[in-house]
């Protein structure tokens, strides 16, 4: 049963292979940009960098409010005096650009810059807006870029805890104060809700070495979200300039292979469907890569294909008509014989019967061997075959079954020469035994036919020479086609189908090689009788055996 491969319809946009081509070459910048959201170490070092200056600030403003806000008068213990420490705070604030608070050591919180007391009951709380957007879209990219960066990234910041920020808050709610009470600085990260990055840097206020209270200065870390907003547009406009290059460069790869590949296919499937030869593969022969290369192939293919359809119909019609000869006569000697009384007469067409049973049993025993010739030849296995020693059986074979009269038979070779080839050594041989055969058809008695081999450059060249009448020279080449048959005057008539040599040159052509026929010719030019020449790659001295 014969399986047939269903092509399936597909669109004339974007083939298969144009979408591979274009998703193996936007992978590597889709993979690069994906980088954006990972930019871990380079936001570790923007918050690094900011809670030292946060830290550096909060130094600064601890070290006025101890100096200018510290009551001592050198006698009681010096206090730490809110009504001093508040105003002071919100100035110093100010160019800190830092949310400030202020703690004794009690842990009671007595300043803080975004509260401002009005009177005993009410009490305001200041708070910065951000600056508007300039642009709408700026904004609508940062929210998505910042919702691609949690999604991705969030992992990453999971362990950052909450903060929210109350109006009555205590000291226990800022562990980096407790321990700026003991005299140590303190920094920390906390973010909001909304998942923007809060720093906290925590510093003692001293007067002489002795701490009177903890500074606290907090700052939501918008630089490094900016920062980084800043990198992801830089590289995302990077990107989109590359993927719109290499989306461009896809499609013109995909057109000089995807494009041509598919005319091709196309093509081939016309022909496959066409019953004529209307239909041709294009020409990509003059582009010098191996698009050119499957063009010329498939061209060369195509037409080995229409040669070998026109072989085969041309050999069906010859066989129909080589048949037909021999049924013809077979069928009128059968009709003959019983209307003849005579019994001599019946004797002489019952001969003409067997005659023409026995040239249809050669015809058809021929026919069958041209027919599977070229399926034998793929499927054999090539072997080294020793020319001298091939040429030497052929003599000692020939030699030794004939009589007295019979022809005589001459190898000529030289010890020097190579004489290796690879090849299937039956079906040299066939080829051998049948130029032989037609050799002696042709060979006065006694005789010489030479077997000669040699080596002429990268080919070995077998010789085979007769003393016969030669071959006119109008029909060198038209001998070795189908049924084409110039036998000898004496012999009788249908001794041999005319395939002979049409076989042997098929046999030569598959093994790379060649045959050709001419006439030898004394010095005087006339013909001395008939050479056949076999041309065959030789193989090198190094070469091992080839198995196929």
């Amino acid at each position: 049963m014969v399986r047939r491969h269903v092509r399936r319809k597909r669109g004339w946009w974007v083939s298969p292979l144009t979408r591979r081509i274009l998703a193996v070459n936007a992978l590597a910048p889709i993979i690069l940009v994906a980088g954006l959201f990972y930019l871990d170490r380079y936001k570790h070092e923007l918050i690094a960098n900011d809670l030292d200056s946060l830290q550096a600030r909060a130094v600064m403003m601890a070290a006025a409010v101890g100096e200018g806000a510290v009551i001592d008068n050198g006698f009681d213990t010096p206090i730490l005096s809110p009504q001093l420490a508040r105003p002071m705070l919100r100035r110093l604030s100010q160019p800190a650009h830092a949310r400030s608070r202020l703690f004794l050591t009690d842990g009671r919180p007595i300043a803080d810059n975004r509260i401002m007391t009005g009177d005993a009951t009410n009490v305001v709380q200041v708070e910065e807006l951000p600056p508007p957007d300039t642009v709408w879209s700026s904004g609508a990219i940062r929210i998505i870029l910042d919702y691609v960066a949690t999604f991705v990234g969030g992992a990453a910041d999971r362990h950052v805890p909450v903060y929210r920020d109350n109006l009555q808050y205590r000291v226990q709610d800022f562990p980096e104060v407790i321990t700026a009470l003991t005299g140590s600085s303190a920094t920390t990260i906390r973010q909001t809700p909304d998942h923007k990055l809060v720093l906290f840097a925590a510093v003692p206020v001293q007067h002489y070495q002795r701490v009177m209270g903890a500074l606290l200065a907090t700052e939501v870390d918008d630089d490094v979200n900016q920062a980084l907003l800043s990198v992801r547009l830089t590289i995302l406009q990077v990107f989109a300039v590359a993927l719109a290059i290499t989306l461009a460069m896809s499609f013109y790869l995909a057109g000089t292979i995807a494009r041509p590949i598919r005319q091709l296919a196309l093509a081939a499937e016309r022909i496959r469907r066409s019953h004529g030869r209307r239909h041709g593969l294009p020409d990509l022969t003059d582009r010098d890569d191996e698009i050119g290369d499957l063009s010329a192939a498939m061209r060369d293919m195509t037409e080995a294909l229409y040669r070998r359809m026109d072989a085969t119909e041309a050999f069906a019609a010859d066989v129909a008509h080589e048949i037909k000869n021999p049924l013809t006569s077979l069928r009128s000697a059968v009709e003959t014989v019983a209307r003849v009384p005579d019994g001599a007469q019946q004797r002489a067409l019952l001969g003409i019967v067997k005659d023409d049973v026995a040239r249809l049993d050669r015809l058809i025993s021929d026919i069958s061997d041209a027919s599977r010739l070229d399926a034998e030849m793929s499927r054999a296995e090539m072997d080294r075959i020793d020319v001298r020693k091939m040429l030497t059986a052929m003599a000692d074979v020939y030699r030794y079954t004939g009589d007295d009269n019979a022809v005589r038979f001459a190898v000529q070779t030289s010890d020097d020469d190579f004489l290796f080839f690879s090849g299937i050594e039956g079906r040299i041989g066939q080829v051998l035994r049948n130029l032989i055969t037609n050799a002696l058809s042709f060979s006065p008695p006694k005789g010489t036919i030479t077997l000669r081999g040699r080596r002429d450059g990268g080919d070995v060249v077998i010789e085979i020479e007769d003393d016969g009448p030669g071959i006119p020279e109008d029909k060198l080449e038209d001998i070795f086609d189908r049924f084409y048959s110039e036998r000898p005057r004496d012999e009788k008539f249908g001794t041999h189908s005319g395939l002979g040599l049409s076989i042997s040159r098929q046999i030569i052509e598959a093994h790379a090689g060649t045959v050709t026929a001419s006439n030898r010719k004394d010095g005087r030019g006339g013909v001395i009788g008939a050479r056949f020449t076999i041309r065959l790659p030789a193989e090198r001295r190094t070469q091992l055996p080839v198995r196929r």
